[in-house]
């Protein structure tokens, strides 16, 4: 199907642009969301009138979108979820999560805003896209943790790897630590143990 780009778009075109797509993304995700029109000789003089709203309407929203972006690029946001020794999630973090984790940090946010390849089901920093404009795309990093004592750690570079071979070194420490403590209390039992003089058996007082 041959749609007429309302704005740009991207891996398709720019505004204005007449491209090929197939019907299903044409119907299902261009036209609904009034991103294209359907490339008829209606429709091409209907955008001929309208270009220059459009054009202007799309100045307006990209520097409102570079304005927010310029606060959001980079930011960092705290997700709690229960998870395996390991790291492994017991679920996954969705594009909704991510937004709604911005949402409650004070950015406007939607999850059709945010770029997932694929759900995250791993605890640590994540790089997600977020598209705020058909030209503005920013990058924020998801903090998947168990516990804020946890996502704090991560922030300041250790994985849970690096957490979980911690937590291990010093249990192994404490428990070198007891068996040095027990080893050291039977030496002391040893040099402690009974020093009462034993009677002379040698019959020398017998003599005359």
């Amino acid at each position: 199907m041959d749609v007429i780009l309302l704005q740009r778009v991207a891996k398709l075109g720019q505004m204005g642009e007449v491209v090929s797509v197939k019907e299903g993304y044409a119907r299902n995700f261009l036209l609904p969301q009034g991103k294209a029109l359907r490339a008829n000789e209606a429709n091409k003089a209907r955008f001929e009138e309208q270009k220059a709203q459009l054009e202007a309407h799309n100045l307006e929203t990209k520097a409102e979108a570079e304005a927010m972006g310029e606060k959001l690029d980079g930011q960092q946001f705290i997700v709690i979820r229960s998870a395996s020794d390991a790291g492994a999630l017991y679920g996954s973090v969705s594009t909704r999560d991510a937004a709604d984790a911005a949402t409650e940090a004070g950015f406007t946010v939607d999850r059709k805003q945010v770029i997932l390849a694929k759900p995250i089901k791993e605890l640590g920093l994540h790089d997600v896209h977020v598209t705020l404009h058909p030209e503005v795309d920013v990058t924020i990093q998801l903090n998947v943790a168990r516990s804020p004592e946890e996502a704090e750690l991560q922030a300041s570079g250790k994985s849970i790897q690096d957490l979980a071979a911690e937590e291990e070194a010093a249990a192994e420490f404490e428990i070198a630590e007891l068996f040095d403590d027990i080893g050291s209390a039977a030496v002391d039992d040893d040099e402690s143990g009974d020093s009462t003089p034993q009677p002379d058996l040698s019959g020398d007082d017998d003599k005359a």
